[in-house]
């Protein structure tokens, strides 16, 4: 049989982290074992629907490179690949199942679970219509009363399956709920669109949260009620905030669109999750999309919760941008810098100072503000006994730099280094104790994304002259 599974995300917001982390494991599974992966729209939970979501989840996993083979946009030979449109074909099998015995009509008043979640968690229900005989519920529907197909539990004993993570679980029959699988609006739950659809698209693999282990035997009781042969299970433990709190986007956590818009690489991102709850084996942190590919197997899925590390994400995020080629940098860089500066500025040689030194495209503002205008500062900035500078020391360097540099006429970084380590060898002095106060006199910061002769090419001539002589009459005004 050949391998095939499927991401079935609701269309209720964002791409949340935990979601994409499944997308992925499902992906990797098809692909590794050269199937096909498809991509399901799970809509019929109406009061969660957000407008413009199916949207995001198309723009997300084709941002991360994760095409789908089979959906909604795309074809293929199962379809429809949403939900809502697939109402006709669960009211069949809905009725089916009743006839098998799997199955049967509750015409109680608020028979149905208060939301449709995708794990709803239901109650031990003794359903006085499960009682009533077949002929007799099919005349009241007949007649227009207002129906749900509620699921039967009959069976004793204990629910046996094998999980891919988990191994052998056992889970005790009475421990389950007869839950509704057919809404009185005709519309499914979560737990029987899911197994209707697995088995009609082929599904060979589903991967999910641990959570829907417990929900797991109510599943195989349809696939054995209508004598199909259940999927091989992957069930995923969940990616955590901390040790007690799970990583949600209810509670303020980051989703993948967070994520982007504070400057990580989707193929960071994508790197970074296959490595929460995945071990490869071996020391290798940094995958392509194409090398998971080759080297992912769900038997090294982890049965243990992993927690979100932004500090990790933060480093792996840097070792991406510092692998991008300068064109590419510069290219993603501009809007920021758009966003920051509105002064003239070498953009392409900021760029190939600032890719070595920041973890995120977002740092870019934070490290190029002074650029577009320079703060008030303290000139205890110009002590640092380190660089064995101080006030007086600084107001020397700065004089004799800018004898030079109003005559420089190659305003280039090597050019500038060179004239100003001339500087300090003619004046006894350390090449630092020249370098570290222009620093200071061009930024006003102690840290700052590049050293003296850089900064001064970003800015340009005139602009550090400027600096230089405000620096000056600050230190002669103090000192």
């Amino acid at each position: 049989m050949k391998a095939r599974t499927r991401f079935a995300p609701s269309p209720t917001g964002y791409m949340h982290i935990g979601n994409l982390r499944t997308a992925l494991y499902e992906y990797l599974i098809a692909k590794s074992l050269g199937g096909d992966f498809v991509l399901r729209i799970e809509d019929t939970d109406q009061k969660r629907y957000v407008e413009g979501a199916t949207d995001i989840i198309y723009a997300t996993l084709k941002q991360v490179g994760m095409l789908w083979d089979e959906g909604p946009d795309v074809g293929g030979n199962f379809g429809p690949y949403v939900q809502s449109e697939r109402k006709d074909i669960y009211a069949k099998y809905a009725h089916e199942l009743v006839e098998l015995g799997g199955a049967h009509y509750c015409f109680c008043e608020k028979n149905e679970e208060t939301s449709d979640d995708e794990n709803p968690i239901g109650v031990k229900f003794d359903d006085p219509c499960k009682h009533i005989p077949l002929a007799e519920a099919k005349k009241r529907i007949q007649n227009g009363e207002p129906f749900v197909v509620r699921q039967n539990i009959t069976k004793k004993g204990t629910s046996v399956f094998e999980d891919v993570v988990y191994g052998k679980i056992e889970i005790d029959y009475d421990e389950l709920d007869e839950g509704v699988l057919l809404k009185s609006d005709g519309l499914p739950t979560y737990n029987f669109a899911n197994v209707i659809d697995d088995h009609l698209m082929q599904i060979s693999h589903v991967v999910r949260g641990n959570e829907y282990i417990s929900s797991t035997p109510k599943y195989n009781l349809i696939y054995e009620a209508f004598g199909w042969t259940p999927p091989i299970y992957v069930h995923v433990p969940p990616v955590m905030k901390d040790a007690q709190h799970k990583l949600s986007k209810r509670n303020g956590d980051a989703s993948f669109q967070d994520l982007t818009a504070k400057g990580y690489l989707p193929e960071a991102i994508l790197n970074y999750i296959a490595l929460l709850g995945w071990n490869p084996g071996t020391e290798q942190e940094i995958f392509s999309l194409d090398e998971l590919k080759k080297v992912f197997t769900a038997e090294r899925l982890n049965k243990s919760p992993s927690i979100f590390d932004i500090t990790k994400l933060k480093w792996m995020n840097g070792c991406y941008i510092r692998n991008l080629s300068p064109e590419k940098f510069h290219e993603l860089a501009i809007p920021y810098y758009n966003k920051a500066l509105t002064r003239d500025v070498n953009l392409k040689f900021l760029s190939t100072v600032l890719q070595p030194r920041i973890e995120t495209l977002a740092d870019i503002v934070s490290n190029v503000d002074f650029i577009e205008s320079l703060a008030k500062y303290d000139t205890a900035l110009y002590q640092n006994k380190k660089m064995k500078t101080d006030e007086n020391i600084a107001k020397t360097s700065l004089k004799l730099a800018l004898n030079v540099l109003k005559n420089l006429d190659s305003w280039t970084n090597e050019a500038l280094f060179e004239s100003l380590k001339k500087v300090a060898e003619k004046s006894g002095l350390k090449n630092w104790q020249i370098l570290y106060p222009i620093r200071i006199a061009l930024s006003g910061k102690e840290t700052t994304p590049g050293g003296a002769t850089e900064l001064a090419v970003i800015l340009g001539k005139n602009e550090t002259l400027k600096r230089v002589k405000n620096a000056l009459e600050l230190l002669e005004t103090n000192f």
